[in-house]
């Protein structure tokens, strides 16, 4: 007595197949793009983290140290140097101006534009914000050597520094 088989239909992927958690094997691994973006979201994860209880962002962070290194830096001037659009940076200097951490400040020279300082409060601020951000990137680059890590910071800067220099 023989039994006849069914056709058998092509096997559906089980779940695990069918929601992937890795691209290992896919072109993505190999794309410089992709693996920034991940590592971007990895450090901001641990920034998030560590300034939290400030209710500070990247962008503010950013901001305050090159008005802490710049006093009375322009507006322009800081949206040209942290490469953010003119219309955000206002936004930007506004929130620090409404928690008390910056001031506008007429020029004397220009009396169109303003220069941008930080108050007292912002001052001893960012000397505290500077220290968990430094903590947060350790933390966040904690697989690689200290020699590792100064190189990452090496090429990064020689990439982004490529196109400030119009190369």
């Amino acid at each position: 007595m023989t039994t006849s088989k069914k056709p058998t239909s092509p096997e559906r992927p089980s779940l695990e197949e069918a929601y992937p958690t890795t691209v290992e094997g896919l072109v993505l691994e190999e794309r410089l793009g992709y693996a920034l973006r991940r590592a971007q979201l990895k450090v901001f994860k641990h920034f998030d983290e560590a300034m939290r209880e400030h209710d500070i962002r990247p962008a503010q962070f950013s901001s305050l140290v090159v008005i802490e290194g710049y006093p009375g830096v322009t507006q322009s001037s800081l949206a040209q140097t942290l490469s953010i659009d003119p219309p955000r940076v206002v936004s930007l200097i506004n929130s620090l101006e409404e928690r008390g951490l910056a001031m506008r400040v007429r020029c004397k020279r220009d009396r169109r534009s303003h220069g941008i300082f930080l108050t007292k409060t912002g001052e001893a601020l960012v000397g505290r914000l500077k220290g968990l951000a430094e903590q947060s990137d350790l933390e966040a680059t904690q697989s690689l050597s200290e020699i590792e890590r100064r190189q990452l910071l090496t090429l990064l800067r020689k990439v982004y520094a490529s196109e400030e220099g119009g190369d």
